[in-house]
């Protein structure tokens, strides 16, 4: 794959665009000379409209501690070369490079379909996970507000929600969540990857620095708001040295509750991830990915439920023990709160139906 101009996609992530896996035909770009005398125009953030059926995705995965989520969003600003949802623009037709940063795709009506499904006469509560797949605070969410219409919605019908981000925006709908905090319907995860300054402008370019982060998990914790840190993913040689530092930091701001996950690179996530390694740590690249592989049996990545979140061997073993001895050490739990779905009032969009007699 030829790298993107890096004057173009300055403040993006992903260092390549290849064609999207489901393409009949693929691309192969080439600098031809015609324009290296010109300024390269930086790539824009362009936003669809997406329309869907419903709102609500269900999960049967057994390692995912969660059975509903909502994504306001397809794809991600954010720019994280890291991210396991990359693949995700291939049924779009869109690549999973660059195209997943600057080709945007929003749900202006999930709101309203949140409530139509939510009034439905079968209707049993579950907790909604929002911010599993792509970030719901993300930049754009500042002019679309999506995801604070559906927390209009999720809050007035006392409906449990969890959400996991890495944007200081959340700060902005403290109102909704501490509202929703006093009758114990909402906590927020927090993702912070690492203190690093530098690693994390090249690993995630258009997320909150760590500082600010930490500074939201303080804010979100004064305000009553149940808020967890989440280390994901953990990279071995990158950042895998700091999770005790990181766990620490966490603590102290106000988190509660703490959760990892290993590094995952299916489909086009490895490559992509690769050539980022190459760019910005060549020297570090064999040791990155041979540690990677002792952990994904010898592969890239292992697919196999459980083990694609934790990995396995003795270097999987040591991060974990390691995770785990720091969590109980500062009394981080690892599930929290249990949130609570016996106040749920079904909302009705339609209005009241009137009995007959």
């Amino acid at each position: 794959m030829e790298l993107i101009d890096s004057g173009r996609r300055r403040g993006r992530g992903a260092t390549t665009n290849p064609d999207g896996r489901f393409e009949v035909l693929n691309r192969t770009h080439f600098d031809d000379g015609w324009d290296r005398d010109e300024t390269p125009v930086p790539l824009k953030t362009d936003v669809q409209i997406e329309k869907s059926r419903t709102v609500i995705t269900r999960n049967t995965s057994p390692d995912v501690p969660f059975e509903r989520s909502i994504n306001p969003y397809r794809g991600c600003e954010h720019g994280c070369i890291y991210c396991f949802a990359r693949p995700s623009h291939g049924f779009m037709g869109l690549s999973a490079g660059l195209d997943f940063e600057t080709r945007l795709f929003a749900k202006p009506d999930a709101a309203r379909q949140l409530a139509n499904e939510l009034s439905k006469p079968g209707y049993r509560v579950k907790t909604i996970a929002i911010g599993t797949n792509t970030d719901p605070y993300q930049p754009i969410e500042k002019e679309w507000r999506i995801m604070r219409q559906i927390l209009e919605v999720l809050s007035a019908a006392n409906h449990p929600v969890t959400i996991t981000t890495k944007s200081a925006l959340v700060l902005r709908d403290l109102d909704l969540l501490q509202a929703m905090a006093e009758k114990r319907l909402v906590k927020v995860m927090m993702s912070v990857t690492t203190l690093d300054r530098k690693l994390a402008r090249l690993m995630e370019p258009r997320a909150a620095t760590p500082p600010r982060r930490l500074e939201v998990i303080r804010a979100l914790s004064d305000a009553g708001i149940p808020v967890g840190i989440s280390l994901a993913p953990v990279i071995p040689v990158l950042n895998d040295h700091e999770i005790e530092r990181i766990l620490d930091s966490g603590k102290a701001a106000g988190a509660s509750e703490a959760s990892y996950i290993l590094l995952r690179l299916p489909l086009e996530v490895a490559p992509l991830f690769k050539d980022w390694l190459l760019e910005h740590y060549p020297e570090r690249f064999r040791h990155v990915m041979s540690l990677i592989r002792s952990m994904r049996g010898g592969k890239d990545y292992d697919a196999e439920f459980v083990r694609r979140m934790k990995g396995s061997g003795p270097y999987a073993w040591q991060i974990a023990r390691r995770f785990d001895m720091t969590a109980k050490r500062l009394g981080l739990m690892k599930r929290g709160i249990a949130l609570r779905d016996d106040l749920f009032s079904p909302p009705n969009p339609g209005g009241t139906q009137l009995s007959l007699f």
